[in-house]
C-alpha cells in the first residue's frame, strides 16, 4: 500500500492530525468498520433466508459450475494423481461440450507443469498455491521464488496467504509489502489473497485485511486455505463483499471473490453465491468474479444439473 492510496483532499492531507496516522490507518478510516459479529450474522442470514429461492434454479447451477475450482490439495497428491485428476476434467469437457467449463484446477506448485501441460479443456485456467501455503510462514524470498516457479512451469493464477500473524500484531506495513512483492512476482497473473478468516476471528479484522489485501495488489481475497476451522463462512462472505463495495465505489477497481473451505453442498453453494449476486449484483458473477474452491463440489453440481448421480471428478 502506497501513499497514493490516500485519495484524501490535500488540506486534509496537510493536518497535523491526519499526518500521525499510518497509509493503512488512513485507509481503513475510509470504511465502514463499525460492524459488530452478532449484527452481521443476523444480516447475512435474513440476507439469505429473504433471497435464496430465486436462486435455487438450474441456471445458477451452471452458473455455479463455472465458478468452480476443483482443487487437490492433500499430502499424498503425486504425479500420477495429479495427472489422473486432470484426465477427469479432460473426459468431461469432452463429455459434455453443452456444460460450462470449471473456471480452474487448483494444486500445490510443483504440479503446475504437469497441470499445464496435460489440461485439454478450453477456458480452465491452472491455480497454485504459493508463499508457503498454508501458513505463509517462511520467508519473503521463499514465497516469490514459488510464486516465480509456478508461473514458469504454467500457472496462470496464484493462491497466496495473508501473513495472519503479523496481521494481528498490528505489522500492516509488513503484510501489505509481502502481497506487493508476490503480486510482483506473478507476472501479471491474478493474485488471490486469502485471509484465513477463521483465524482473523471478528468482522473488523476480516474487513481490514480485505482492505489492506485489495490496497495492496490482490486481484481476488479469499475466505480461507481450507486447512483451519471455521473456513468459509457466510459472515465471512458479507464482510469481503462490503468491502469489495466499497472499494470498488472509492476506487473504481473491481475485486474477486472466492469463498473456499468446507463449502460441500449444493445448497451451501447456493447460500454463499445469494449472497455474492444481493451485494455484487449479476454481472459479477457472470463475468467471473466469483469463485468457489472445493473438491467435492463440483460432482454434486453436475449431478444436480444432470439430474442423476454422477461422479465425473
Amino acid at each position: 500500500m502506497s501513499e497514493n492510496h490516500c485519495h484524501c483532499h490535500e488540506e486534509h492531507c496537510g493536518s497535523e492530525a491526519h499526518q500521525a496516522l499510518s497509509v493503512y490507518e488512513q485507509a481503513f478510516a475510509k470504511y465502514d468498520l463499525h460492524l459488530h459479529d452478532e449484527l452481521v450474522s443476523d444480516a447475512v442470514h435474513r440476507l439469505v433466508e429473504e433471497n435464496r429461492g430465486k436462486y435455487a434454479t438450474p441456471e445458477v447451477l451452471r452458473d455455479l459450475l463455472a465458478t468452480v475450482e476443483l482443487t487437490t490439495l492433500k499430502v499424498t497428491d503425486s504425479q500420477e494423481s495429479v495427472l489422473k485428476f486432470v484426465e477427469k476434467v479432460n473426459d468431461f469437457a469432452d463429455s459434455h461440450p453443452d456444460l460450462p467449463h470449471l473456471a480452474t484446477i487448483c494444486v500445490y506448485p510443483n504440479f503446475a507443469k504437469i497441470v499445464s501441460t496435460s489440461l485439454e479443456a478450453d477456458g480452465i485456467e491452472v491455480a497454485c498455491v504459493a508463499g508457503g501455503f498454508p501458513s505463509s510462514q517462511t520467508f519473503i524470498e521463499i514465497k516469490t521464488t514459488e510464486t516465480a516457479l509456478a508461473v514458469h512451469d504454467g500457472a496462470t493464477e496464484i493462491d497466496c496467504v495473508l501473513s495472519v500473524g503479523q496481521f494481528l500484531s498490528g505489522d500492516y506495513e509488513t503484510c501489505a509489502d509481502e502481497i506487493a512483492e508476490i503480486k510482483a512476482a506473478t507476472g501479471g497473473r491474478p493474485l488471490k489473497v486469502i485471509l484465513e478468516t477463521g483465524a482473523l476471528q471478528t468482522a473488523v479484522n476480516i474487513k481490514k485485511a480485505s482492505i489492506l489485501s485489495m490496497y495492496a495488489g490482490a486481484d481476488f481475497i479469499k475466505t480461507s486455505t481450507g486447512k483451519i476451522e471455521p473456513a468459509a463462512t457466510l459472515e465471512a462472505a458479507y464482510v469481503m463483499c462490503q468491502a469489495i463495495k466499497e472499494y470498488h465505489e472509492l476506487t473504481g477497481n473491481l475485486v474477486g471473490f472466492k469463498a473456499a473451505g468446507g463449502i460441500k453442498t449444493v445448497d451451501e453453494a447456493i447460500d454463499f453465491y445469494t449472497v455474492v449476486r444481493e451485494m455484487l449484483g449479476e454481472q459479477f458473477v457472470k463475468d467471473g468474479h466469483f469463485r468457489i474452491g472445493t473438491s467435492r463440489l463440483a460432482n454434486l453440481l453436475v449431478s444436480a444439473i444432470l439430474g442423476e448421480d454422477v461422479k465425473p471428478f
